[in-house]
């Protein structure tokens, strides 16, 4: 039949509805009301089919009394009124023949919609239309059995009523059946059987969640052959379809090449879509993907934002101090730090760990000169006794680590080695000023490049101190004597401008290549030099803005240093300003055009490349080998001894000036 004739036979029926419906008949009323719902064979007016409803549901149609408690509980042509649904799928459940009352009075009773909750009715609802054959109340009833909600938790009725449902055609129930097999729920654990619904539910495309369990089957080789290209099928089908899970699974696919060519841009963003759908273990595997560039490129600030909200969703506190009975350090100062690290941890980041040494592989040593990939072993020399004072620079690491996920080595935790008992500081390669802190003792045996040489990392807080110790320094001089600003060689308090100093001179080194006053004695008469303003010689075709720069942080006057902060935007202006040019000009013709950026920019970074093409044409011959002078010292050492055995001249002039 054709739709112009079954438009007609509707606008007929219609007619002959609408006259009937005068004679009071109950059916032509209902009737009537589902022609203006639907549109059939008259205009959609919701208003006059809810009026039509409530004329049926009046008259005593049950029929009409569970469409009249629709139109109430969706607000369809009337005010939305939950009491009044409620009400009217209680009268049509009463009625004793309609199932589909029934079962929406039993998901009131459940969730407590127009009335109060109350399990025990919901149940007994669920219960009268699962018995009168609605599938969606089997399935409800089979949940009340599973959990025993409403009645006595009984599984052999649950699986009873999850396999009716299944095998009246109800993707859910099929899960559920599926779920009973698979966990040996009161009845026998059968893979095959579980595979079998999993399959069906997933097959008939409504349930991505049945669509990501097959994948697992396939993928483990649950109930079925092995078969990781149908795996990636299916978690594909239900990660198109929205499924966080399965967009994980997918994402792992990927990363892994199973059943698919290994793709990590693919992998990274499947997990990406994964963790912003709100997946936990994505957000974690997203942030390795930022923390190790992979399919993407490497984002500490990003690692650690995803790392941390998989922190805060899974409440990583350590709050319940039994754990603390499980392990000890043998050390009450080390038992303590970790345990207070633990209870104040705000994410994973901030978590410190008593880690069995037996835990740890592939052992080297940063201040053995070994790098593991892994992790960073920094043993405490003589420190089978440790006390409270001997942690003080990994307190402030710790602070710092806290504070800032930035250009610090993080600390995972404390282990000890059994063969000498000293205890080691396992960290990960992962601001001081920022935590009111000051360092102390930077210099570059204190930081370490990554291996594509575009990051740095601060470490060795052996000297760091709070600012408001400022006025209880310690009467003893350390450090490395080149890098030491001069008003510490004059024994005044170590402050945020004398790291400034220190930084100075490895911006130095940067431009030079060499370490500062590689060829000379670093005794008495270098540090009498330092204070009377002696500072290395600054190379040729440095960059004048940057010669500048450099200058105001050796100022020998601390207050004319500039801060961390002003230091950190000048440099970062540089940065992203000449990076722009490189971008612009990757084709090798330079056009010396870089958008949004004053004059004075704009001149910095004209300089900056003149010095880079100099640099590439003298590389060539530039000497790698560099001479040291005998008395050349670059670790820290007690500088104040220096001074004492030399008892000279310049000793007095250095303290007093």
């Amino acid at each position: 039949m054709s739709s112009n004739n079954i438009k007609k036979d509707l606008e007929k029926a219609f007619h002959w509805y609408q006259k009937a419906a005068k004679g009071g008949s109950v059916k032509v009323m209902r009737g009537l009301a589902v022609c203006y719902y639907n549109e059939e064979g008259t205009k959609k007016d919701l208003e006059k089919a809810f009026h039509w409803c409530q004329k049926a549901a009046e008259s005593g149609s049950a029929k009409a009394m569970c469409g009249l408690a629709i139109h109430y509980y969706n607000g369809k042509g009337t005010e939305k009124d939950l009491e009044k649904a409620f009400h009217w799928y209680e009268k049509a459940a009463e009625n004793g023949s309609n199932v589909e009352a029934m079962y929406n009075l039993s998901f009131h009773y459940y969730n407590g919609k127009g009335m109060k909750k109350d399990l025990e009715k919901a149940f007994y609802w669920h219960q009268k239309a699962a018995e009168g054959g609605d599938v969606e109340a089997m399935r409800g009833l089979a949940i009340c059995y599973e959990n025993g909600e409403g009645i006595e938790k009984d599984l052999k009725k649950a699986f009873h009523w999850y396999q009716k449902a299944a095998e009246s055609g109800d993707v859910e129930a099929m899960c559920g059946l599926a779920i009973c097999y698979e966990n040996e729920k009161e009845t026998e654990k059968d893979l095959e059987k579980a595979f079998y619904w999993y399959q069906k539910a997933a097959e008939d495309g409504s349930n991505v969640e049945m669509m990501r369990n097959l994948a697992i089957c396939y993928e483990n080789g649950k109930g079925t052959k092995k078969d990781l290209k149908k795996a990636f099928h299916w978690y594909q089908k239900a990660a198109e379809d929205g499924d966080a899970e399965a967009m994980r699974g997918l994402a792992i696919c990927y990363e892994d090449g199973k059943g698919t060519e290994k793709d990590l841009e693919k992998s990274f963003r499947w997990y990406q879509k994964a963790a912003e759908s709100g997946d936990v273990e994505a957000m974690y595997g997203l942030a390795i993907c930022y923390e190790d560039g992979e399919g993407t490129e490497k984002n500490l600030e990003k690692a650690f934002f995803w790392y941390q909200k998989t922190a805060e969703i899974n409440k990583i506190r350590y709050k319940d101090k039994q754990e603390f009975s499980k392990w000890t350090s043998k050390n009450k100062y080390i038992d303590k730090f970790i345990q207070e690290a633990q209870l104040n941890a705000k994410s994973n980041y901030e978590v410190l760990e008593w880690i069995p040494y037996n835990k740890l592989s592939n052992i080297n040593y940063y201040d053995k000169g070994g790098f593991s990939y892994d992790v960073i072993l920094k043993t405490l020399n003589n420190s089978s006794n440790i006390d409270d004072k001997f942690l003080d620079e990994w307190k402030y690491h710790y602070n710092c680590q806290k504070n800032s996920f930035s250009k610090f080595i993080q600390i995972f935790g404390i282990t000890q080695d059994p063969y000498n008992l000293n205890y080691i500081i396992v960290m990960r390669l992962k601001v001081i000023h920022e935590s009111d802190l000051i360092h102390g003792d930077l210099h570059d045996g204190n930081i370490l490049m990554s291996d594509n040489h575009n990051e740095l990392f601060i470490i060795d807080l052996g000297l760091c101190k709070p600012i408001n110790d400022l006025q209880t320094f310690d009467k003893e001089i350390y450090g490395v004597m080149p890098y030491m600003a001069p008003e510490v060689l004059r024994k005044k308090p170590y402050t945020l401008a004398s790291d400034i100093y220190s930084f100075s001179i490895i911006m130095w080194e940067f431009t030079s290549g060499i370490p500062p006053f590689n060829d000379r004695a670093h005794d008495h008469q270098l540090i009498y030099d330092i204070c009377k303003n002696e500072r290395p010689e600054i190379k040729k075709n440095t960059p004048k803005c940057y010669v500048n720069l450099m200058k105001k942080c050796w100022d020998s006057n601390p207050s004319n240093r500039p801060t961390i902060t002003e230091l950190e935007h000048e440099i970062s202006e540089w940065i992203g300003c000449i990076s722009k040019f490189y971008e612009i000009n990757r084709d090798g013709n330079e056009k010396y055009q870089v958008p949004d950026v004053n004059n004075k920019l704009y001149d910095d970074m004209l300089e900056f490349v003149k010095a880079n093409n100099t640099l590439a044409q003298e590389q060539t011959n530039i000497s790698t080998i560099v001479q040291l002078h005998s008395q050349a010292y670059y670790t820290s050492r007690n500088i104040t001894k220096i001074l004492v055995k030399e008892n000279s001249e310049c000793l007095e002039c250095i303290i007093k000036v």
